[in-house]
């Protein structure tokens, strides 16, 4: 094999003459490593990296250390030698309305610099890398093609579906519209109660079409999981990992050591197509609005040719055909019982929706793992996935890029299947998510209002929080179709309703969004994909010379964070 080639000429001689200096020169690693266990023939394997973003407080990775030891064991029964990367991780949905959510998009690119520091510092040759809560899927992924790794991705896996003793078909999202919910009125404080305790009945993801499983069904479209992976679920009623999911890491590893022979590196997978393709899946699903931040920041890795232009272009032709949470009523564990992501890729291939040529880790094409997958006619009564002959809802219904006068640049829209035509609001205005939310609990946004929530961008925040809280309020107070939402922050994949995100230029560079004042009159115009304020181009011009940003203090990291992050136009990427 090449990579034991590539071992032999790092760790031990050859018999080359040229050898004998680069052979002295390891002594002292070797020495290193025969403390810990190598023995001779072990400086013959390849050295993977397992890339293990474990914590012990949130449901999606809580279960990595075993899958990480387990990965481990595989790799050394396969030939190979393991190299450990832990990596930091930040659950999205614990640290909403928190300071601490700054650090949740800091973590992607950090996830992606740990596993570089890791894999390049110990000369790795391949990399398996578990991926799980929203960051850390994009965050592991971004490594593969940065390096041009060998890699393959192991998805954590989903939750399943809460049920209480007075609310079922619960999900991670369940508890922020609850709390909506209760201070209208909707719901009592049992209710909330019951709704708190049993949303997330054990380990695994969002169970809906939030970020993580919009992420999974991105990263088995690329080509970088195996075929059905994107949505497993992570353990059983008894909260234990799954015999399935076991057997995807045996099979994960042995995939990568295939690709290793073949000579096939992310990026001979992650082309113009599979992007092309990861986008019309992820508008299919409906999925999150966090997937155009994290596709740009896979293209921007991969060097592949790739703008925020092209989601309109690819996904604009797209219709929606899944039925799940956040706009649909099931979630991923229902796909999985029906077949997975494979029965909507056959349903979008089938109609001429992908490139089928395209290569993945298992090395066969998309197309070929596809043939022996029945089509949505052959699974019998279901709603959970539409034929695209009668979607749940056109073309032109999920994710719009939007430009105008108030998003110069771009913003995204998120309309989940719904067709608002177009909306003219005056605004509210509030310079953090805080005043916003509290604002919508005590009732002060009114149906017809636009309330604009900004200073939260990439550098604004800094780290471009979620706005989770204050848009599951106003569903959860009956204000989701009454009320837009406008910010220079991000949106949950929980979040739906009428919700336009990543505002750029964001107000902390001096965006038109900074400019504007209560009452202004905002017009978001999905048949012209325009987001607007019906101001003159000379009265913002005005605004501008009187506007400046407001103090703040940051620490360390964010510091550093707000010095070179891009615009969320460009996937907040950090160089």
């Amino acid at each position: 094999m090449a990579t034991t080639q590539l071992k032999v000429n790092s760790w031990v001689l050859t018999g080359k003459k040229d050898d004998q200096s680069h052979w002295i020169k390891k002594t002292g690693a070797r020495a290193h490593l025969r403390s810990i266990g190598f023995k001779d023939e072990d400086f013959l394997k390849p050295l993977i990296t397992v890339a293990c973003p474990y914590i012990n407080v949130i449901p999606c990775n809580v279960h990595f250390r075993e899958l990480a030891d387990y990965v481990i064991e595989v790799v050394e029964e396969e030939g190979g030698k393991a190299v450990l990367s832990c990596t930091p991780v930040i659950s999205d949905a614990m640290t909403m309305g928190t300071s601490g959510m700054k650090y949740s998009l800091i973590s992607r690119d950090w996830i992606a610099d740990c596993i570089e520091i890791t894999h390049s510092g110990y000369t790795g040759d391949g990399i398996i890398c578990l991926a799980g809560c929203d960051k850390t899927i994009p965050g592991v992924t971004m490594v593969l093609p940065r390096l041009n790794a060998y890699g393959v991705v192991i998805y954590g896996g989903t939750m399943l579906p809460g049920c209480g003793k007075r609310h079922s078909n619960l999900s991670a999202g369940s508890p922020f519209e609850a709390i909506g919910s209760y201070s209208k009125g909707l719901m009592d404080i049992e209710d909330l109660k019951d709704v708190e305790c049993h949303a997330i009945p054990g380990a695994g993801t969002c169970g809906g079409m939030f970020t993580a499983n919009t992420m999974s069904s991105v990263v088995e479209t690329l080509g970088l999981t195996l075929p059905g992976s994107a949505s497993g679920v992570a353990v059983d009623n008894d909260n234990k990992v799954t015999e399935k999911k076991r057997k995807e890491v045996r099979e994960a590893v042995r995939a990568l050591f295939k690709v290793m022979k073949a000579g096939k590196k992310a990026r001979d997978i992650m082309t113009r197509k599979a992007f092309e393709n990861a986008v019309t899946v992820m508008y299919a699903l409906g999925g999150s609005t966090n997937g155009v931040l994290h596709l740009l920041a896979l293209a921007h890795e991969s060097e592949v040719d790739f703008s925020i232009d092209d989601f309109n272009k690819i996904g604009g032709k797209v219709p929606l055909i899944a039925n799940l949470k956040p706009h649909g009523k099931y979630q991923m564990a229902d796909l999985d019982k029906i077949g997975g992501l494979p029965i909507v890729l056959k349903e979008l291939l089938y109609n001429g929706f992908l490139d089928g040529d395209e290569l993945t880790v298992n090395g066969k094409t998309m197309a070929e793992n596809l043939q022996q997958v029945p089509g949505l006619s052959e699974l019998g009564a279901q709603d959970i996935i539409f034929p695209v002959s009668s979607p749940l809802a056109p073309a032109g219904r999920h994710i719009i890029i939007l430009k105008g006068n108030l998003a110069p640049e771009s913003a995204v829209l998120k309309l989940s299947g719904k067709d608002i035509g177009p909306f003219r609001g005056p605004a509210v205005v509030f310079d953090g998510e805080d005043q916003a939310f509290q604002a919508v609990i005590s009732g002060k946004i009114k149906a017809g209002d636009v309330l604009v929530i900004r200073y939260e961008g990439p550098r604004g925040s800094p780290g471009m929080p979620e706005m989770l809280s204050p848009s599951g309020a106003l569903v959860g107070a009956g204000l989701g179709k009454g009320v837009a939402l406008v910010t220079d922050g991000r949106f949950s994949g929980a979040s739906h309703g009428i919700m336009i995100g990543h505002v750029s230029p964001e107000a902390q560079v001096g965006g038109p969004i900074a400019l504007l004042r209560d009452g202004d009159i905002v017009v978001i115009d999905t048949e012209n994909a325009s987001l607007s304020v019906e101001l003159t181009d000379e009265e913002l011009s005005a605004r501008k010379t009187e506007w400046l940003p407001p103090p703040r203090r940051l620490t360390g990291l964010l510091h550093k964070y707000t010095k070179v992050v891009s615009s969320a136009h460009a996937g907040a990427v950090t160089y």
